[in-house]
């Protein structure tokens, strides 16, 4: 970890929306330990303390910059989507939307060693059903099913987004949040259908989309091929929520890697491919494809809008973290020399 550069100017309502947003995960910060164990709890209380009149002022008086390896940064969107559905089952509405099943677990129950799965006939801790088998019908008949939706297709990509909209006949809406994932490794089946010569770049969710659509057989196969698979609940408050069980902000939220990021702490992207990423975020967010120092995920709110700029974007840049002060003098200190 080094130093980074000052902190670039801000104007007045971007400054506001990141202190705002930053604000909402102070009480993460100020109670988590941190995964990448860059700060502790007590580096952050000054800072979420602090009720300034001036945003912008007080980010750059009570952060400092630093840079993660080498600081290149590759960061992709997410939005909330709105897909149709009924809260029972009926003709054009037949694809479950599943609650967290009661026998997935966190951790085995007989060694207490972490990572998800179930108990199975044989007493065996065994890894969670896939997205094949859930599909084939693994979870029928147990009562889970939240809601149903109109498209298998439109469910596939809510699940990769992590949290939702559903518009039911009526015109009423279900909000639904993130409430577990079982355990298998998230595989992107865009990089799948680049390397296959599928579809070539750029590729967006959208293009993926009509393909899977256009050819419904190799598609549901294709989809089967990320294990991956999503549980839900429905939300009755604000939302979407984060990891840190708070509301996420659109052009605000990022999702990152809390091995490397602390959940909380602000980020500055620079010098992006696409300079919609530019600029100041909060990382208050996770998901199964950010993985590594330097990767985001910037969340885009909800709309047509947020959903042709989260699907395209794939842009690569600089990024820095903005750690409370003092912490880069303090983690130098403790460095073995």
């Amino acid at each position: 970890m080094r130093p980074g550069p000052a902190l670039p100017e801000l104007g007045a309502e971007a400054a506001g929306r990141v202190w705002r947003a930053f604000q909402l995960s102070c009480p993460a910060l100020l109670a988590r330990q941190d995964a990448s164990g860059l700060t502790r709890a007590e580096d952050w209380r000054e800072p979420c303390a602090a009720t300034p009149d001036d945003p912008a002022f007080y980010l750059r008086t009570h952060f400092e910059l630093a840079q993660i390896g080498d600081g290149t940064a590759f960061a992709t969107g997410y939005y909330e989507p709105e897909i149709r559905g009924c809260r029972t089952r009926q003709p054009g509405c037949e694809v479950p939307i599943y609650r967290r099943p009661p026998d997935l677990l966190d951790a085995n129950p007989q060694t207490g060693e972490r990572g998800r799965g179930r108990v199975d006939e044989q007493g065996h801790y065994v890894l969670y059903y896939d997205r094949a088998a859930i599909e084939q019908g693994a979870l029928d008949g147990k009562g889970l099913e939240l809601a149903w939706a109109a498209d298998p297709v439109d469910l596939f990509f809510l699940q990769i987004q992590g949290s939702g909209r559903v518009r039911m006949p009526d015109g009423s809406v279900m909000r639904i949040g993130f409430a577990a994932q079982n355990g298998r490794e998230y595989v992107a089946i865009g990089r799948l259908m680049r390397d296959r010569g599928l579809l070539q770049p750029p590729i967006s969710m959208q293009r993926i989309a009509e393909w899977i659509h256009a050819n419904p057989d190799a598609g549901r196969a294709l989809m089967r091929e990320n294990p991956s698979y999503v549980f839900f609940q429905e939300l009755t408050g604000p939302g979407p929520l984060g990891a840190l069980g708070r509301p996420v902000t659109p052009n605000v939220t990022v999702a990152a890697d809390p091995h490397f990021v602390p959940l909380g702490a602000p980020v500055l992207l620079v010098n992006m491919d696409n300079p919609a990423a530019d600029g100041l975020w909060v990382a208050q967010d996770t998901g199964g494809a950010i993985r590594g120092a330097n990767r985001f995920d910037t969340f885009w709110g909800a709309g047509a809008q947020a959903a042709a700029t989260a699907g395209g974007m794939q842009s690569h840049g600089r990024a820095y973290l903005l750690l409370p002060r003092g912490t880069l003098t303090r983690l130098h200190a403790q460095a073995p020399r």
